[in-house]
């Protein structure tokens, strides 16, 4: 977790049943644990994680904590003596957190919608059983919240896709997506940060650079962080 401001959140409703379920933890290697929030995919859920890691990044035997998606993985400074200790902790503390909502920043991504990067648009519109237009219009104008980062530096899995235009990740990859494509990946959407191998599917390009190894910071996106693609030119 990183410095940024954090809120707490008491809205009445916040938290479904699903949430008030025991979180699944597992052991990975000998001195980390990861915990997998219940629940469905959703930002009550993806806040709840953050709380997670606020407060048990502050345990003394704790080296780092690394927020995922709906998850959270827990690296201790040594191996435990004992282990199920430490997992009734994690516990005890999931039990005890609730919601934080984290003063990230609003960033504008302009995207070419449509051509040549854009070879996956048609697939995404034959599976929603929605036009191109359709899919650009509705794709430009959710507002995305960054739940984490990962898979690949700087790489920003972000929640708030309109559901009219999920579409399953592939199951056969593109071997060469471009860094900069804006993909599509079930319910999140995101920019490729590395050109190779990518299972998203491409319906854009941005030129905005959203990881700068030599940068300060090197990635453009934080959890918490808000984004917005911004149509700067259409190719359908």
């Amino acid at each position: 977790m990183t410095d940024m401001q954090a809120t707490a959140l008491s809205t009445p409703g916040l938290f479904s049943p699903a949430l008030t379920a025991a979180p699944k933890i597992s052991v990975i290697g000998t001195s980390a644990y990861l915990v997998e929030a219940p629940g469905d995919f959703d930002l009550a859920t993806q806040r709840r994680i953050w709380a997670l890691a606020k407060a048990v990044e502050t345990w003394s035997e704790v080296r780092e904590v690394v927020p995922g998606v709906t998850n959270l993985l827990v690296i201790l400074r040594r191996t435990p003596e004992e282990p199920d200790q430490v997992e009734a902790r994690l516990r005890q503390e999931w039990d005890r957190v609730r919601g934080i909502d984290l003063a990230g920043k609003t960033i504008d991504i302009p995207v070419t919608y449509g051509g040549e990067h854009a070879t996956d648009l048609a697939a995404v519109c034959d599976f929603s059983g929605l036009s191109d237009r359709e899919v650009v219009r509705l794709h430009s104008e959710g507002s995305y919240t960054v739940f984490a980062l990962g898979s690949a530096p700087g790489f920003g899995y972000l929640h708030g896709l309109d559901p009219r235009i999920y579409m399953p990740r592939k199951t056969v990859p593109s071997l060469r997506m471009l860094k900069g494509t804006v993909t599509i990946g079930g319910m999140q959407t995101g920019v490729s940060v590395l050109t190779g191998p990518n299972g998203w599917n491409s319906i854009g390009f941005a030129e905005l650079s959203v990881f700068d190894p030599a940068g300060t910071p090197p990635a453009l996106l934080a959890p918490g962080d808000r984004v917005r693609f911004l149509p700067e030119r259409i190719e359908l």
